[in-house]
C-alpha cells in the first residue's frame, strides 16, 4: 500500500471515529436538527479535502457546544463520497431520507450537478464550490458560500499581478504582457473561472496564449511547461488543487520557463511553499478568509477545537481549509438560527428568513462581511490577493473589482 493510500486511510478512520463518538450526545438529544456534509477525503481534491472535513466536524461540535441552534443541537451526517458525482447523488438522497435542513457540500461537479435538484426541493446548499455559476439567484437560489468566487478571485488575482509586478518588468511600456492558463480542461472546478479570466485578460490587454491541460492527480508536467515555454508567458494561472500545482511550479522552474505564477484559492495554501519549495517563490493568489493560525478574530476557537478533537495533527499541518469549513459552517449557524426564531426550519425560510437577511454579517476568521440578497449571492467584491515570500504569505494588494469596474460588475460578471 503507497503512502497516499495509508494517509487517506488513516484520516477517514480518524474522522470515522470523531463522528461515531463526538457526536453521540447530539444524535441522542431530543431536539436535534439534521444536517448533511459531503467531503472528499479520497479522491481527486483529497489533499485539500481532508483537512476541510475535519474543520466542518470540529466546527459543528463548536457550534453545539455553545448553544447549537437556539438550544437545539445539530446532528451531523457526514461522508466521503471520494469525488465521484453519481456518489455524490446518491448520498443527497440519503441526506433527503435523513431529514436534513441543509447540506454542507464540496465539489464544482457535484455542486453544479445537484443545483437544479436541491432548486426544486428548496434544500439549502452550502458548498465549499465557490464557483462564478452558482451566484446568481434567479439561477440557483439556494446554492450559497461565504466567500468571494472564483471568477472574482480569478479577475483580482490577475489585476493585481498587471498592478503590481507587470509594471517591474523589463519590457513594460515595449509590449502587451503574455497570459496563459494551467488547470485540467475536464475538471468543472479547475475550468469554472477560465472564461473570468480570460476577459479580465482582455480588459487589461494582454496577449493570450494556449491553454494547458493538467490533470489534479499530475505529478510531471514538462510537456505542458516546455509547450508554454514557447509562447513565453509573462503570467500563468494555476487552476488545480495543491499536490498538482506544487508539481508544476516545480517543473517551470526546473525548465527555467521565466513566467510568475497566479493560482486559484485551493491550488494556494500553506502546503504549497513545503511541496514546491523555491518554485513557489513569488507565487500570487487569493485567500478568501486568514490561514490557519492566524491572529484574527474567531481564530483561537478553530486552533483549540482541532487541538481537542485531532491532537495527532500537529498544528503546522493543519491548513487554511479547517478555517473555510468554519466559515461555511459559521453563515449556515446564522442561517438556521434566523430561521428557526422565526419558527420556520424549511428550506425556503432557510433562505428568505436567514441567508437573505444577512447584510454586512461578520463572521471572523480573517473571512469579508457576508451579505446576501434575492438579487445577488456574490457576498463580496474585494479580494485580497497574497504573494509567497521566504515562503510565508504576504498581503500583496485587496483588489476590489465592484470599486473598479462598477459597470460590469453590476450588470456583466454575475452568474459566470
Amino acid at each position: 500500500m503507497n503512502f497516499k493510500k495509508i494517509v487517506s486511510r488513516f484520516y477517514v478512520l480518524l474522522l470515522s471515529a470523531l463522528l461515531v463518538g463526538g457526536f453521540a450526545s447530539a444524535a441522542g438529544a431530543a431536539a436535534t436538527i439534521s444536517v448533511g456534509a459531503l467531503n472528499d477525503m479520497t479522491g481527486a481534491t483529497s489533499d485539500v479535502g481532508r483537512d476541510y472535513a475535519l474543520g466542518i466536524a470540529e466546527a459543528i461540535h463548536y457550534v453545539n457546544d455553545t448553544g447549537g441552534i437556539n438550544g437545539k443541537q445539530i446532528k451531523l451526517h457526514q461522508f466521503d463520497y471520494g469525488y465521484r458525482v453519481p456518489e455524490a447523488l446518491t448520498k443527497y438522497k440519503l441526506f433527503q431520507r435523513l431529514g436534513v435542513v441543509a447540506v454542507l457540500g464540496w465539489g464544482t461537479g457535484d455542486t453544479e450537478a445537484l443545483s437544479p435538484t436541491v432548486t426544486k426541493d428548496k434544500m439549502p446548499y452550502v458548498s465549499a464550490s465557490y464557483s462564478g455559476h452558482l451566484t446568481d439567484p434567479k439561477k440557483t437560489p439556494y446554492n450559497l458560500f461565504f466567500a468571494s468566487d472564483y471568477s472574482t478571485n480569478a479577475r483580482a488575482a490577475l489585476t493585481a499581478w498587471f498592478d503590481k509586478k507587470w509594471p517591474k518588468h523589463k519590457d513594460y511600456g515595449k509590449r502587451k504582457p503574455r497570459f496563459a492558463s494551467s488547470y485540467m480542461f475536464a475538471s468543472p472546478y479547475a475550468s469554472a473561472p477560465i472564461k473570468a479570466i480570460k476577459d479580465q485578460a482582455g480588459i487589461l490587454g494582454f496577449d493570450i496564449g494556449p491553454d494547458q491541460d493538467v490533470s489534479l492527480f499530475a505529478i510531471d508536467t514538462k510537456s505542458q511547461n516546455l509547450a508554454l515555454k514557447n509562447f513565453k508567458p509573462d503570467v500563468v494561472w494555476h487552476g488545480n488543487t495543491t499536490m498538482s500545482v506544487s508539481a508544476t511550479l516545480r517543473d517551470a522552474y526546473s525548465l527555467d520557463l521565466g513566467a510568475d505564477h497566479i493560482i486559484d484559492n485551493w491550488g494556494y495554501d500553506e502546503n504549497l511553499p513545503k511541496l514546491a519549495a523555491k518554485a513557489a517563490e513569488g507565487a500570487m493568489g487569493p485567500a478568501v478568509c486568514a490561514f490557519f493560525g492566524e491572529k484574527v478574530p474567531g481564530m483561537d476557537k478553530v486552533v483549540a477545537y482541532a487541538k481537542k478533537y485531532n491532537p495527532g495533527i500537529p498544528a503546522n499541518k493543519r491548513l487554511i481549509r479547517t478555517v473555510q469549513a468554519w466559515a461555511d459552517v459559521l453563515i449556515l449557524r446564522e442561517a438556521l438560527m434566523r430561521a428557526d426564531k422565526a419558527g420556520k426550519l424549511d428550506g425556503e425560510s432557510i433562505l428568505k428568513l436567514g441567508f437573505e437577511t444577512m447584510n454586512n454579517f461578520e463572521i471572523g476568521l480573517g473571512a469579508p462581511p457576508v451579505t446576501f440578497t434575492a438579487t445577488d449571492h456574490r457576498v463580496t467584491s474585494v479580494v485580497p490577493v497574497y504573494e509567497i515570500k521566504n515562503g510565508k504569505f504576504q498581503l500583496v494588494e485587496k483588489v476590489d473589482l465592484k470599486g473598479r469596474w462598477p459597470e460590469k460588475w453590476a450588470k456583466e460578471w454575475m452568474g459566470w
